[in-house]
């Protein structure tokens, strides 16, 4: 587990609320460059403007793709790729298809999660996976978690926090021993105060998502919401 300062590091600050005004964007991205987060991460309409907001202090810019349900043909996630880091995203997470992954069509998986990647791999990006683990079992997360390395994934992440449940350490602890220690792992959904994070890394994961970053690192409860 990382210093309380290092952990400031862990986190992709978030704000995904679809009705989030330029002055909450800004307010986010303001917070994230106080406290040296990762990343800010927001809607594709909101890249440019964090983009911009970030510039030069070490915080990257995180975009989403076929949120949240993951429900759209392949060239339409890639699409959307392309124009995020074209915006200036450094990072895209995106959703699988999560019916495919419930069917076990692990070569649909694969296809899906490759096209995107290939995308944002050419922009110089990386790219996160969403599994959305509480509507899987565990073999369909298994399944979905090899898919995305099969496909070039830099990351498997669990929730988008739009569809029920969140992050757990159990999943978490599946997921890293399914992808192995090279590929990231991405706790989100659910992640509101310091020992929720703590327990994520401590099971494997090397990245959290959370609108409750400043809370987590002041040691208070975070408010529920994305």
């Amino acid at each position: 587990m990382p210093s309380d300062v290092s952990l400031a590091s862990y986190i992709d600050h978030t704000l995904l609320k679809p009705e989030a005004s330029r002055e909450q964007i800004l307010a986010v991205c303001a917070e994230a460059v106080e406290h040296s987060f990762k990343s800010v991460c927001v809607n594709p309409i909101w890249v440019s403007t964090v983009h911009t907001a970030v510039k030069d202090s070490g915080v990257l810019t995180c975009s989403v793709v076929g949120f949240p349900f993951g429900a759209t043909p392949t060239e339409v996630k890639v699409f959307e790729a392309r124009g995020a880091v074209a915006d200036g995203a450094d990072e895209v997470d995106m959703v699988i298809d999560l019916a495919a992954a419930r069917a076990g069509n692990y070569e649909a998986l694969v296809l899906d999660i490759r096209a995107v990647a290939e995308a944002v791999h050419e922009g110089g990006a990386i790219l996160k996976v969403i599994l959305e683990t509480s509507q899987l079992n565990d073999d369909q997360k298994v399944l979905a978690c090899r898919a995305s390395v099969e496909a070039g994934a830099d990351f498997v992440k669990t929730s988008t926090g739009f569809n029920g449940g969140g992050a757990t350490v159990e999943d978490i602890a599946l997921m890293r021993r399914t992808v192995g220690p090279d590929i990231g792992v991405k706790a989100s959904g659910g992640v509101r105060t310091l020992a929720d994070a703590r327990a994520m890394i401590d099971a494997g994961a090397t990245r959290i998502g959370a609108s409750s970053g400043v809370a987590i690192l002041k040691g208070e409860q975070g408010a529920s919401g994305y």
